[in-house]
């Protein structure tokens, strides 16, 4: 089972991934992963990376495409995967229509986890993280017992300042205008699949698995 697995911040991706490799066997790819393997294991694209990195720059598309096309022709990839945060671009999703060619793979479906912008901004807003013991909470989800107070150290909770409205709303922004030429590459190609992310988590993994089953 091939999958690229596309979902904005806070639309469950995550939760979601996880669930997938679990049922699939099949590892879960992602960007930061790939760069971190890569530099970890000294190869030349690896150490041309790091280069950036180091300096604070964004890695070229070449490098990364690189990357990405050695790590997706290794063993553990042979029965499939699940690629996440990779391409981010329509120039990218073109060089990875080439990889996989290349590869002889083929992509049982581009899912993307649509959420609504409002509910995105309730999810996130009300994260709340343990300045003590790093342990997560949500005021609507997950509320801590006592307000303010993490249940397991009796830290005190804080929101980070990326889970703040504006910067929410700002990420969003960025990620929708980003992404919707992405979108509509995919839509053109018949491996777009749309899942409504603004349900229970079991109702959205049921939703993935049959879309994925019917795109065989």
């Amino acid at each position: 089972m091939y999958i690229l697995l596309m979902g904005p911040p806070g639309a469950g991706k995550g939760t979601q991934a996880e669930r997938l490799i679990e049922t699939y066997g099949i590892p879960q790819i992602s960007t930061g992963d790939m760069f971190r393997a890569a530099v970890k294991e000294q190869t030349p694209l690896g150490l041309e990376a790091k280069k950036y990195m180091d300096n604070g720059q964004l890695v070229p598309d070449a490098v990364t495409v690189g990357i990405v096309k050695e790590r997706l022709a290794k063993d553990d990839c042979k029965k499939g995967f699940i690629l996440d945060g990779f391409p981010r671009t329509t120039s990218q999703a073109v060089s990875l229509d080439a990889i996989l060619q290349d590869l002889g793979i083929k992509l049982n479906g581009v899912v993307n986890i649509a959420v609504p912008d409002e509910e995105l901004v309730r999810r996130t807003t009300g994260r709340q993280i343990c300045r003590s013991c790093g342990a997560t909470y949500h005021i609507t989800f997950k509320p801590s017992k006592k307000a303010g107070v993490c249940d397991k150290c009796g830290g005190a909770l804080y929101q980070r300042d990326d889970d703040k409205m504006e910067t929410v709303k700002k990420r969003l922004s960025v990620y929708a205008a980003q992404t919707k030429p992405l979108i509509d590459y995919y839509k053109n190609s018949n491996l777009y699949i749309e899942i409504n992310g603004a349900r229970e988590m079991d109702a959205v993994f049921n939703d993935i698995v049959a879309s994925l089953g019917k795109s065989k």
